[in-house]
């Protein structure tokens, strides 16, 4: 058995089974050994970037590693900002990166690059095979070290695949989450029930399940606790039935508005919260002066029974307050942001899983869908931005049975594009809606806060889509997805429900105002 045989099978065998590729000839041989093992299913993209982040949005909605296969130390710098992303979001997430046979790396080839320190940039594991004999071992550690979260990279030089001497390795116990310990309960609990003003800060596995977000509520109930979910949470249930949680606001000065006042910070599944960026004279933290800062769980910990046990001990009796069943009213009229965000709230499926990186154009979103059916909502964690297309494709991977709707602002959708010819390949039950807005509103906002405002037509059109303007409809229909354009909110709602209506992947240019 070659290297690349046994690395598949041990990963199967791990319960790895999908891979998103984009690989090269240094990968040749891993590729032709997905024919021997028929249990590993293979997914092409045309970049790499689409392949990242498809396995972050795999990973995050499945619980386990997805694999990407990317070719040597440039194919794996083109999937670096959605490794970031995963990075951020805490997602596991195995790479397989292609190296140059063992004999050729001293000579220098044209593609020849420092994998090693690429990898390390992102990943919390890196090793490199120097063997046959070693691969399947290597891989099973690797699987093994990601469970609870972060990045592993494996580099398999071109030989070390072709060769045989290989075995199937058996998987490795992963370790599990680590336990919060008593006494760090009962610090937070004295805290909670000091009488001051208390926020919750929740993200991470307690924003991710239900039965954290219902604890944590009930904290609130019986304390008058404040609760304050992380800007952009890897994973959040929500819908009726769940607390209707408030998002710490994106721009500095209403995050900073938003925890005014506040005397104790507690995290539950995250850390403290930063501003993205520094500005002149704005601190670089919403946290109040004098705010003291408290730990119940960090990621990485198993957030969830820390806060059953606070609410155990501070508000056994409380009763969690909960959102009852409601959507918005189909809008008329006019295609803006709010009735983009109402027409989704009101057309919502149950069980969907929402991407959301609609940036600027996101105004009403999370309101409008707040009390409608259960749903996850995945967020894009770390700010660079393109991972929405290749998220949406990897959720649907992993939840085949649940549709997906991609909330996808224009300019960032440029950035993977082509995971539209994925979505079509595979015939993923994804409906994607452009925000076309026909620039980069964000930076427009940026330009203002930074203290950087220009008129000059040389900066205006650094932050202009148009000239030419970007034809959503023929660059998805071109990539095999059916598609369509709205100008109105009643153009839109019916669109919306003829693509539910039907199976695999739909995108609607939503022309907003």
């Amino acid at each position: 058995m070659n290297g690349a045989q046994a690395l598949i099978r041990t990963l199967v065998g791990a319960g790895v089974d999908v891979c998103f590729a984009n690989p090269g000839t240094s990968e040749m041989h891993f590729v032709a050994a997905l024919d021997d093992v028929p249990e590993m299913r293979a997914v092409l993209t045309l970049f790499e970037g689409v392949a990242t982040g498809a396995a972050d949005g795999y990973a995050r909605m499945a619980g386990g590693p997805a694999v990407t296969l990317l070719h040597l130390g440039p194919g794996m710098g083109n999937g670096l900002a959605n490794l970031h992303n995963a990075r951020r979001g805490k997602a596991p997430l195995l790479n397989v990166v292609g190296d140059h046979a063992r004999s050729h790396k001293r000579l220098d080839a044209p593609l020849e690059s420092d994998i090693d320190a690429v990898a390390g940039t992102v990943s919390t594991w890196v090793r490199r095979s120097l063997s046959p004999a070693d691969v399947a071992a290597d891989a099973a550690e690797a699987v093994a070290a990601i469970a609870t979260g972060g990045i592993a990279t494996l580099i398999l030089p071109a030989d070390v695949s072709w060769e045989d001497g290989a075995e199937v390795a058996e998987p490795m116990a992963a370790r599990p989450l680590p336990h919060v310990a008593p006494s760090v309960v009962e610090d937070v609990a004295s805290v909670v029930r000091s009488g001051d003003s208390v926020v919750l800060f929740l993200g991470g596995d307690v924003m991710a399940a239900a039965d954290g977000q219902l604890a944590a509520a009930q904290v609130a109930a019986g304390t008058g606790a404040r609760l304050v979910s992380e800007t952009f949470p890897a994973r959040a249930a929500r819908g009726a039935g769940l607390p209707d949680l408030h998002r710490l606001p994106y721009p500095p000065e209403m995050a900073m508005a938003a925890l005014e006042g506040t005397t104790h910070l507690v995290l539950a599944g995250t850390t403290a919260p930063v501003h993205f960026f520094g500005y002149p004279g704005v601190p670089g933290q919403p946290v109040p002066e004098g705010c003291s800062v408290h730990v119940l769980s960090l990621p990485g910990e198993d957030g969830v029974a820390a806060m059953q046990a606070l609410a155990s001990a501070v508000a056994p009796d409380a009763t969690a307050e909960v959102a009852e069943f409601e959507r918005p009213e189909l809008p008329t009229g006019e295609l803006t942001p709010r009735t983009m965000a109402a027409v989704i709230g009101a057309l919502l499926p149950e069980n969907a899983i929402v991407v959301d990186e609609a940036l600027t154009s996101g105004v009403g979103l999370t309101e409008m869908t707040s009390a409608g059916p259960r749903h996850d909502w995945l967020s894009l964690t770390g700010g660079a931005i393109g991972d929405g297309l290749p998220m949406a494709l990897g959720a649907a991977v992993a939840c085949p049975d649940r549709p997906v709707i991609g909330i996808q602002a224009d300019g960032s959708a440029m950035y993977t594009i082509s995971a539209l010819w994925s979505y079509a390949r595979e015939q993923a039950d994804i409906i994607t809606i452009i925000c076309d807005n026909g620039s980069y509103a964000i930076l427009e906002h940026e330009l203002q806060k930074v203290g950087a405002a220009s008129d000059g037509e040389r900066a205006r059109k650094l932050l202009d889509l148009g000239g030419p303007g970007l034809d959503f409809v023929s660059i998805a229909q071109g990539m095999g997805v059916p598609a369509s354009r709205a100008t109105t909110a009643e153009e839109l709602a019916e669109q919306l429900q003829k693509a539910l209506a039907e199976p695999g992947p739909h995108l609607i240019d939503a022309v907003l105002r």
